[in-house]
């Protein structure tokens, strides 16, 4: 992946709803020291809580790049943001971009760039010559979030997790998958635009040996009951090997998100599955914790949707950013010890 050069303008578009600008709000959430505004179009039903700049005002506060923080269902350049985009790099910004359009495939966008000296910087690019899955034991020990949905907490949870082992002191390392993740991190491997046949080897490249006690902590994809994109989720798991899941959930999900009439089953035969997919590359994958988004709700109802949870699984269950990790980590080091 390029250099992205910082801080960022971070683009909104018109995007209606906070699960398509989720690239956006990871950002803000994570890095905030590198996010110095926001550029929305009238109607958009985000906010990051940022200065709403234009690109010349941006340029004038410091900013280098445009990073394009929606994430919106297929992944595409929509044509309504080409304006913008030429605009900001005559202003002087980069053009950073997750989506699966490669930026440089709009003829206007690479002209544009040549005349400005500007860069297009995709960062949903994997890497050359990723091998064929191994299947082979590696030392160290892995952490993988897993999803009932698309945009559960996957990132979140994990990202929130190898701050807890680090601030314990352990050993410990994100490794994103995902174009926010990239962006959060500064490196990964974007599973999605992985050719099938090399999912499993890409994870295995992602996590590759380690020390014995330290933890990589995978961001998950997908989910193994998505219609679309389980495909993604099963190269992972099989390719991470991981000692140890989480099980993300959205509260208000109760059918996969855009696909009406796939109904969204029970947290247990979630877990079940999981654990299933994974024995094959593992001998004894546990799932150790419930992470839960409940996002809009008041106190006393996350608290009887946490404990419902509890109730279902026998396992702990927080809310990332409500409640923090703690209890989930609690959980997978007495797991290991044990």
């Amino acid at each position: 992946m390029q250099e992205i050069a910082t801080p960022y303008l971070v683009f909104l578009g018109a995007t209606p709803n906070r699960s398509d600008a989720k690239t956006g709000l990871g950002l803000v959430h994570w890095r905030p020291e590198l996010c110095l505004g926001q550029l929305r179009y009238p109607g958009c039903g985000v906010d990051l809580k940022l200065p709403d700049l234009r690109c010349e005002d941006a340029v004038a506060a410091g900013a280098k790049s445009l990073v394009i923080g929606v994430a919106a269902f297929g992944g595409k350049l929509e044509p309504a943001w080409l304006a913008t985009l030429v605009d900001a790099m005559r202003a002087g910004l980069d053009i950073v971009s997750g989506l699966h359009t490669r930026l440089a495939s709009d003829e206007t966008l690479a002209r544009v760039a040549r005349e400005t000296g500007r860069r297009l910087v995709d960062v949903r690019v994997p890497p050359p010559d990723i091998p064929i899955a191994t299947g082979r034991r590696r030392s160290g020990r892995r952490l993988l979030t897993v999803g009932t949905d698309c945009c559960v907490g996957k990132k979140y949870t994990a990202l929130a997790i190898e701050r807890e082992l680090t601030a314990r002191g352990m050993a410990a390392t994100f490794r994103a998958t995902g174009q926010t993740g990239i962006l959060i991190a500064g490196r990964g491997i974007p599973m999605d635009a992985v050719v099938s046949d090399f999912l499993a080897g890409a994870a295995e490249l992602l996590s590759p040996d380690n020390a014995p006690e330290h933890w990589d902590v995978i961001e998950g994809q997908g989910s193994i009951l998505h219609p679309a994109y389980a495909g993604v989720t099963v190269g992972l798991v099989h390719g991470s090997q991981p000692d140890a899941m989480v099980l993300c959930h959205d509260v208000w999900r109760t059918e996969i998100d855009g696909y009406s009439g796939f109904r969204v089953p029970p947290l247990t035969y979630y877990i079940d599955r999981y654990l299933e997919l994974a024995l094959l590359t593992h001998t004894a994958p546990r799932v150790i914790g419930i992470s839960l988004n409940t996002a809009d709700l008041g106190a006393a109802e996350r608290q009887a949707a946490l404990e419902e949870a509890e109730r279902q699984t026998g396992l702990p269950a927080v809310d990332p950013v409500a409640t923090g990790v703690g209890r989930l980590v609690e959980a997978l080091l007495e797991d290991r010890a044990a």
